[in-house]
This record gives structure tokens, C-alpha cells and sequence, in this order.
């Protein structure tokens, strides 16, 4: 089993959120032949207990954090790299009015690493066999931040008859650019027309890190002096998130969690289904909240804002009922940034549904 890392190093250098934030580096090492190694420095910190529920999928566990009452139920997906902890701003003020869940991906803090290669198929199809084991019944109106985006997205396509709605944060698009060797390059043509493996609900024993694996991890690991620490935006979760964070980040299941070896084809075949469909959506209640603070190379940052916003106008445009937001005094971690636009846009969503008489 080969895994690709798309992102080895703290968030302020590197992020696959192409378009959305400051591409400085993109780094993609092979496992299988992979001749940087380093070894984890340091003391880690102690896992601390898990908030939610661990939900067998079929040999592996994902954690679960539901809290309040209510219907719909709010499901909020991290963007990649991200946790469950990481919506500290947005679950304890959603639940005051709704049931709200949030999770953590395959290989994330406490969930175990699943099945691989890593897709967006595979989370999407593991998030609803996970809502389903937990008991958590839709209505869902899902927040995706990021790549979580694409996962709300995908869920929606997949399970209309599941939704209530869908808030975008400053989502991943699928005709993203990133900058690398002095140019600008979308996402979707470093496609290889590869077949995107099928879900999978079980695990095999070659899903595993081997010892290998685990070698080469951390042999990057001290190449590039990734050591675990509290960056802005995520200095303003409380500070219980900022201990699980670090405990998370430490974990050597969360560089291979981070691994998408399918991204640029997953970004191609949603570019092409997207544009065959005039409405994907149909009329499903959808909000689009786009940063305002661009982090982007000088010498692309203008055409790199111009594509961006356009692309989250776009974004707005897959439903009929879409709404289009601009977040004053944001970053690309919008939750963090200004949780109110967050929660205003669920609240907003349930009162259209309620409205409509549709819950």
C-alpha cells in the first residue's frame, strides 16, 4: 500500500485547499519510494478521552460527538488535517437550538484509520454508515468547512432525501488552482484518468501502517521539524480543544489520514458532473460563506482572489435557493474566524425549512 502525503507540514506553509488559502509548498511523497526519513522528537502529550461515541463501521471505529436535541440534525465536517474539537466555537451554540454532531475522519484523533487509499467517496460513504449506526436520523443540514465542503456536497448528491440543507465554508472547489514551480496549476488536470476505488466497508489487514510505514513517517517528521503547536487561527478554541489538538496532531495515523492519492481525479469527475448538470442541487437550502482575507503568493494574489471568489459565486449556484456570503475580518478557518456567520447560517437554514413546512 502506497500513500501520498499532501500535507506534511504545519497549515501556516502548506494546505491542499488549493484557491482558498496561501499555497506556499506542495509536497507529495510516495511512501513506497519515499528517500526522506526523520524520527518524531519530543515528548507527546497523553490521549486525552474521547467526547463523543467510537461507532463500529465493520473493523473499524469513528468518533462521534453528538450533543443537544432537536431535529435537523446538524452534522459539521472539518476540512482535511482538521478535528472534530476544531467546531469548539460552533457546537456549543448550535446545540442551544438544535441536535448538532461533528466527527472525525478516518485516521483523525480518535478514529481509527479505515480503509485505504483515502477518497472523498470512501468519507462520505463512511459518514453515512456512521450517522446511520449511531441513530443520528436525518434531516441533516451539514456544514462542510474546506474539503468538509466537498463531503457535504457529495452527501448531498448521494442522499437527498437525508438533507435539510447545506452550509459551505470557504469550500475546497473542485476547479481550484494552487501554486507550484512558479505557476499556477488546477487541481483537476494533475489528474491520471485513474478509476477511483469503490467504498469499502471493512478493513483488510493491508489497510494497516506497517512497520515501514511508521518509519518513513517519522523520518519526515524530523526532516522537517514538524513539531505539534497551537497556530492562529486555532489559538482561539478553549483551551481543552488547544490540548486535544496537540494530542491529535502528534499521532502518526493523522499524516496518513491527510494522504488523498485521488484528489485530482475525485476534482476532474466532479468538474465534469457538475457542469452537465444545470441545477445539482435542485432547490435544496444552501448558504456559501467565503473569506474576505486573501493569503495568497504576491505575484498571483490577484488573479488567485478573483478565481476564488468566483468560484464560491459558483458554489452559490448548484441550488436554486443559494446564497452567497462574503465573512468581514475572515480567514479560510471562517469557524474560527467568525463562528456567528457560521451559526447564523444553520439558524437561517432551519427557519427556511421550518418556513416551507418541511420539518
Amino acid at each position: 500500500m502506497k500513500i501520498s502525503f499532501v500535507r506534511l507540514i504545519p497549515a501556516r506553509y502548506l494546505t491542499i485547499f488549493a484557491c482558498t488559502i496561501f499555497w506556499l509548498l506542495i509536497l507529495i511523497i510516495t511512501l513506497g519510494s519515499c528517500q526522506i526519513c526523520f524520527a518524531q522528537t519530543g515528548t507527546l502529550p497523553d490521549a486525552p478521552p474521547p467526547p463523543g461515541r467510537l461507532i463500529d463501521l465493520g473493523g473499524y471505529r469513528l468518533h462521534l460527538n453528538c450533543t443537544g436535541q432537536g431535529s435537523p440534525v446538524v452534522v459539521l465536517s472539518a476540512g482535511s488535517g482538521d478535528f472534530s474539537f476544531d467546531w469548539g466555537l460552533v457546537q456549543p451554540e448550535v446545540v442551544k437550538f438544535t441536535r448538532v454532531c461533528s466527527y472525525d475522519r478516518a485516521g483523525e484523533a480518535w478514529s481509527d484509520l479505515g480503509p485505504r487509499p483515502r477518497t472523498m467517496l470512501q468519507e462520505v460513504f463512511d459518514l453515512h454508515r456512521l450517522l446511520e449506526a449511531a441513530g443520528e436520523r436525518g434531516p441533516y443540514v451539514l456544514v462542510g468547512q474546506s474539503l468538509g465542503g466537498v463531503i457535504g456536497r457529495i452527501f448531498a448528491l448521494q442522499f437527498p432525501r437525508d438533507m435539510a440543507g447545506l452550509v459551505l465554508v470557504d469550500s475546497f472547489h473542485e476547479d481550484a488552482q494552487l501554486f507550484m514551480n512558479g505557476k499556477l496549476v488546477r487541481v483537476r488536470t494533475l489528474s491520471k484518468d485513474r478509476e477511483i476505488p469503490a467504498p469499502r466497508s471493512h478493513v483488510s489487514a493491508a489497510d494497516a501502517l506497517t512497520p515501514e510505514d511508521r518509519e518513513k513517517i517519522n523520518g519526515m517528521i524530523k526532516q522537517f521539524e514538524i513539531k505539534p503547536k497551537i497556530d492562529a487561527p486555532y489559538d482561539k478554541l478553549p483551551a481543552d480543544a488547544q490540548k486535544e489538538r496537540l494530542w491529535a496532531l502528534s499521532q502518526l495515523n493523522h499524516f496518513a489520514a491527510t494522504a488523498d492519492d485521488y484528489l485530482p481525479e475525485e476534482a476532474a469527475k466532479l468538474y465534469v458532473e457538475t457542469l452537465a448538470a444545470k441545477v445539482p442541487l435542485g432547490n435544496l437550502p444552501l448558504i456559501v460563506l467565503s473569506r474576505s482575507k486573501d493569503e495568497y503568493p504576491p505575484q498571483v494574489a490577484e488573479e488567485m482572489s478573483r478565481d476564488h471568489k468566483n468560484q464560491q459565486e459558483r458554489l452559490a449556484k448548484l441550488s436554486s435557493t443559494g446564497k452567497f456570503l462574503i465573512v468581514p475580518n475572515s480567514g479560510h478557518s471562517i469557524q474560527l474566524d467568525a463562528p456567528d456567520a457560521v451559526i447564523t447560517a444553520v439558524q437561517t437554514i432551519i427557519k427556511e425549512n421550518r418556513k416551507l413546512g418541511t420539518l
